[in-house]
């Protein structure tokens, strides 16, 4: 697994506010709904991206066919495909970033691609590979640790917590 600074992953959830989840699905028991359901009730926007579904709602959110469907603004792209998609994704991402303000290209858990990272970091993104904003989202505000979960963060203060938006807050 790649290698990324707390306090990096912690930027990235504290300043982005639209997520396009490229890979979404309507299906009740695929990560990808549990992920986007999450989120969604952490107070991101989450746009689903998945051309099988385009027109349809998941979570009544509207699904779009592809990234240049989807309107602005989006600060970060969430890739839920598998690895071998993720460079045309990226390539994707890159093409609509100034139109839609993206500047993090995010892969889920299982997907890592260096192709992808470096077409999203010649393209000036923020790129992690090879994680869940969800699962960072919960490691960060201590619902993990609530659940018996090694979150992997010591320290003596009580936990911070996201408010709405996406902001930490201490308890």
């Amino acid at each position: 697994m790649p290698s990324y600074p707390d306090s990096l992953i912690r930027s990235i959830l504290r300043s982005v506010k639209t997520i396009a989840m490229v890979g979404a699905s309507s299906n009740e028991i695929r990560p990808s709904y549990f992920a986007m359901m999450y989120l969604l009730n952490k107070g991101y926007k989450v746009i689903p991206v998945n051309p099988g579904a385009a027109g349809k709602t998941i979570l009544g959110q509207t699904v779009y066919a592809s990234l240049k469907d989807v309107p602005p603004p989006v600060d970060m792209v969430d890739i839920f495909r598998e690895a071998r998609y993720a460079p045309q994704i990226a390539r994707e991402a890159v093409a609509e970033k100034d139109r839609l303000g993206v500047h993090v290209l995010w892969m889920q858990l299982g997907v890592v691609s260096e192709e992808a990272e470096t077409i999203g970091k010649e393209a000036g993104l923020t790129v992690v590979m090879d994680r869940c904003p969800k699962i960072e989202h919960g490691r960060f505000s201590g619902e993990l640790g609530w659940m018996g979960v090694n979150r992997k963060v010591i320290d003596n203060r009580k936990p911070l917590l996201f408010g709405k938006g996406g902001s930490l807050n201490r308890l």
